[in-house]
């Protein structure tokens, strides 16, 4: 298997103004690009349509560079298909036995990321694209006039450049506790862990906490089953059903009693009961209290992803599974990546301290610590009350945008899709109604007219009916535009 997007052009293109042919400009290009060794034998080149589109030449002009590398003996074309590095010929022989980095990255025990997820963070950096899948704030709603501020005051301050102690700034891990108890949540410094974003978070409980061959529960479609942190551990992921209340407890209570396999043990439940991603419900006051009673009932742990909490736009949210807790078996992760600013690569996680110790010294192993900087950035912000500031300005923002989005599907999908009106987070779990139709063909044919989507089928495998819309990122306009397309193009290939 070749890693590599065939799909995917370059970022470079040749200078007319030169007085070098186009040709033999791209030729020097593509060779310095082998001999250097940044494409190495095997690499699979971007077809030659893709290839003459990002360049910005005729196809014949490629044409010609091509030929004449393939004459050079540097690429070859292979059976089935695609232009390939020439694993021979005088570039090999030049340099001796290379380095077969394509064997390598299959032997790799991480797993890569679903081809549509690597499409998609290619093409979110896209120049015009519409963003209608995006999980994060547009830039216009980060609070760049408070950081500002507060990076002024840390400039007036003294400020250490060195490591930090292992589970994170003191000053941080206070500022969050405090916060943490308007949450209901009591959790003492010792007992907070800092983290560089909750997939840091992940993939430390993966490697630190789960033997290999164990089953992680979680609810079923999930965020989780689009990244690879458990699995590349080797750790199974069994779903739960949910309903318009959350996880079905019922569901999680056969599933532990008898519905794993022999050879798997479960310790361990993710969820997301706060606006949930993808779907946007929010677990029952009630369900909550019975998830709880079954993880003790059952001896399971909980993994309380709260990553959306702090977003609601109606009311908030029944009280966290953490502040429930009274025997220490909720893990609670937190972040500032989806209500302040994903740039910071700053979360949290809550738990018993003798966890919180272990992932803490896992931690170092990795990277010796969550920037200084960053964490006395984030101490300021809780500190002095810019996140209840701020959470006060986003809320409207975000509410508008929902709402004008409730109202587009209302205007262009009614006739063909059903969806949720979330009441916080930033998204809308729509599914279509109207017939047959692929939604892996409806993100290819969206993605090539610049809109750019998040199919069902990337939270749960088996999904063909859903998409995970947002309202946070694309602007009102982008919105409009975008959704009237989508709408165009899902009813054209209905069957």
């Amino acid at each position: 298997m070749n890693h590599s997007d065939p799909r995917q052009g370059i970022d470079w293109k040749p200078d007319p103004a030169q007085s070098l042919p186009l040709y033999r400009q791209i030729e020097l290009y593509i060779s310095q690009k082998i001999t250097t060794g940044e494409w190495t034998a095997g690499y699979r080149l971007p077809s030659q349509r893709a290839l003459a589109q990002s360049m910005g030449v005729n196809r014949s002009t490629l044409v010609t560079a091509m030929d004449n590398l393939a004459a050079a003996g540097m690429i070859e074309g292979k059976h089935g298909g695609g232009t390939y590095v020439s694993g021979s010929g005088w570039h090999a022989l030049a340099h001796g036995a290379a380095p077969d980095w394509n064997e390598a990255i299959q032997e790799g025990w991480y797993y890569p990321n679903l081809p549509e997820v690597q499409l998609i963070n290619r093409a979110e950096f896209q120049h015009g694209i519409i963003r209608l899948g995006t999980g994060e704030l547009a830039p216009e709603l980060m609070p760049e006039d408070a950081f500002k501020e507060i990076l002024r005051s840390l400039s007036r301050r003294s400020r250490t450049l060195n490591y930090l102690e292992p589970q994170g700034s003191l000053e941080l891990r206070e500022a969050l506790s405090d916060y943490l108890l308007t949450c209901g949540i009591q959790a003492s410094p010792s007992a907070i862990l800092i983290v560089s974003g909750s997939l840091q978070a992940l993939h430390l409980i993966s490697v630190g906490l789960l033997p290999r061959g164990s089953a992680v529960l979680l609810e079923k479609p999930s965020y989780l089953y689009s990244i690879h942190a458990f699995q590349s551990a080797g750790i199974k992921m069994n779903g739960i059903p949910m309903d318009a209340g959350g996880l079905h407890i019922q569901r999680l209570k056969d599933t532990l009693r008898n519905g794993l396999p022999q050879s798997h043990t479960s310790s361990l439940l993710y969820t997301i009961p706060s606006f949930h991603n993808p779907t946007g419900s929010v677990m029952s006051d009630t369900r909550r209290n019975e998830l709880i009673s079954t993880a003790h009932a059952e001896g399971i742990s909980i993994l309380e992803d709260a990553a959306y909490t702090d977003l609601w736009l109606d009311e908030p949210p029944p009280q966290s599974l953490k502040a429930r807790d009274l025997d220490g078996r909720v893990l609670h992760m937190g972040t500032l990546s989806k209500a302040v600013s994903p740039g910071l690569r700053l979360g949290w996680l809550v738990g018993p301290e003798p966890v919180i110790r272990r992932l803490a010294d896992i931690k170092m192993q990795t990277d010796y610590g969550t920037s200084s900087l960053a964490q006395e950035a984030a101490a300021l912000w809780f500190a002095e009350g810019y996140h209840t500031r701020h959470m006060d300005c986003l809320r409207p923002e975000l509410r508008r945008r929902r709402d004008f989005m409730l109202e587009l599907l209302k205007r262009y999908f009614t006739e063909i899709a059903e969806w949720n009106k979330p009441a916080g987070g930033f998204y809308i779990w729509l599914r279509f109604t109207a017939g047959s139709l692929s939604i892996r063909q409806l993100f290819h044919a969206c993605l090539r007219d610049g809109v750019l989507i998040h199919p069902g089928y990337l939270y749960d495998r088996l999904d063909a009916d859903h998409l995970r819309l947002s309202y946070a990122y694309a602007s009102p306009e982008e919105m409009e535009r975008g959704m009237q397309l989508l709408a165009q193009t899902a009813k054209n290939l209905f069957k």
